[in-house]
């Protein structure tokens, strides 16, 4: 695998972990800046909001750059407005930089995606895919509960200056690793053509499927934390414990997809979604349970980053002509389901199933991609319009 893959991947492990970290850090935010609580979680749901709408806006503005220019300067953007948001001491700026920052990070993931596969050669683009998304799995593992050691010693504006300086060797390693040239590719096709390629109901229905796992995986992600205290019955010292584990089990997942998605694509997706429908299920059964409870929160870390990781090969794969669109479509389809999982699950926590209901809607969204996947089965097979050499749309 080229170093440059490596290098994206830490890229968006220092991203990754901006994205998430402010779970851990809403109320030293709300205090110092002497907003609420909901007003500071607000920026949460900024950033990802920032993240769908950004993805296509953003490579479409970059998409006749060089590719490593256009890295540095999403990069560079995203380090800029982190280090903003750690000097000011004012929420709307802070805002402000929430969203700029999911901007920049939109374009970054929708070039890097695309950038990844080209330089890994389509005989290994699914590999490639799991070292990027593998960025984000560690941050979950190491970045989140860093930045929340951070927060509790020194502020949370330690948080953001963290992750500036962890982007910062990554631009610097950019800037040698990653080939100065435009992909050939973008000479020949046109920002229409691209977009018109996305339009076909096989991609589109790929999108929503992938839209739908996210949104399940992050349904229950978001709730794990009650739902393991006060259905679980573990301490709160366990907290962390879990979360890590759901982080080892989607970096496993991701590195395993990696290897087995390249020669079997269809049976990872489809086998991956039977499990995630089915465990999800069996968490809301035997959340009481312990030993189970944390053996699948595990399994189901592995199951849903290492499905994911191959539904957004198999968007690249059904996108040859939409060389760098194709990874922004994917990457908002990841952040639609990263933004209405949670929310979704939040909207049933008030009925009799208490803080189970999410793991039932996580099943649930489950049960809607795997019809979502059985009508892409149906789907006619793509036109082939302008093909790349050595990419096929199966």
């Amino acid at each position: 695998m080229p170093f440059a893959v490596y290098v994206l991947g830490l890229a968006v492990f220092a991203q990754g972990t901006s994205e998430f970290m402010l779970s851990g850090l809403l109320t030293g935010i709300a205090g110092d800046l002497h907003v609420s609580l909901s007003a500071a979680g607000l920026l949460t749901s900024a950033f990802a909001v920032g993240m769908v709408v950004g993805a296509p806006l953003t490579a479409l503005a970059g998409r006749t750059w060089p590719r490593r220019r256009a890295l540095l300067f999403f990069l560079g953007v995203f380090v800029a407005v982190h280090v903003a948001g750690a000097l000011t001491g004012s929420y709307g700026v802070l805002l402000a930089t929430r969203v700029a920052g999911a901007l920049a990070n939109a374009g970054f993931w929708a070039v890097a995606l695309v950038t990844a596969v080209d330089l890994a050669g389509p005989r290994r683009r699914a590999r490639a895919t799991a070292v990027v998304v593998g960025g984000v799995t560690v941050a979950c593992v190491v970045g989140v509960p860093a930045g929340a050691v951070l927060g509790g010693l020194w502020g949370w504006r330690a948080a953001f200056w963290a992750v500036a300086l962890v982007s910062v060797p990554a631009a610097l390693a950019l800037l040698r690793a990653v080939p100065g040239d435009r992909p050939g590719d973008v000479r020949l096709l046109s920002a229409r053509t691209e977009l018109r390629a996305l339009a076909r109901p096989r991609l589109l229905l790929t999108l929503l499927v992938m839209a739908l796992v996210q949104g399940a995986t992050f349904c229950t992600f978001s709730y794990l934390e009650p739902l393991v205290t006060r259905v679980t019955g573990v301490g709160a010292g366990w907290v962390p414990v879990v979360l890590a584990l759901f982080g080892a089990g989607s970096f496993a997942g991701v590195t395993l997809a990696g290897r087995l998605a390249d020669t079997h694509p269809r049976a990872v997706v489809g086998l991956g979604m039977a499990a995630l429908t089915a465990g999800w299920a069996a968490l809301a059964l035997t959340a009481a349970h312990p030993v189970a409870a944390l053996a699948l929160v595990l399994l189901q870390g592995a199951l849903a980053f290492g499905t994911g990781t191959a539904l957004i090969t198999r968007v690249l794969q059904q996108a040859p002509d939409a060389p760098t669109l194709a990874g922004s479509f994917a990457t908002a389809a990841f952040n639609v389901g990263a933004a209405t999982g949670p929310w979704l699950g939040g909207l049933t926590l008030g009925t009799s199933l208490g803080f189970r209901a999410p793991v039932w809607v996580s099943a649930l969204l489950m049960v809607l991609a795997l019809a979502a996947a059985a009508l892409l089965a149906r789907a006619p097979a793509p036109v082939r319009v302008h093909a790349l050499p050595g990419v096929d749309e199966t």
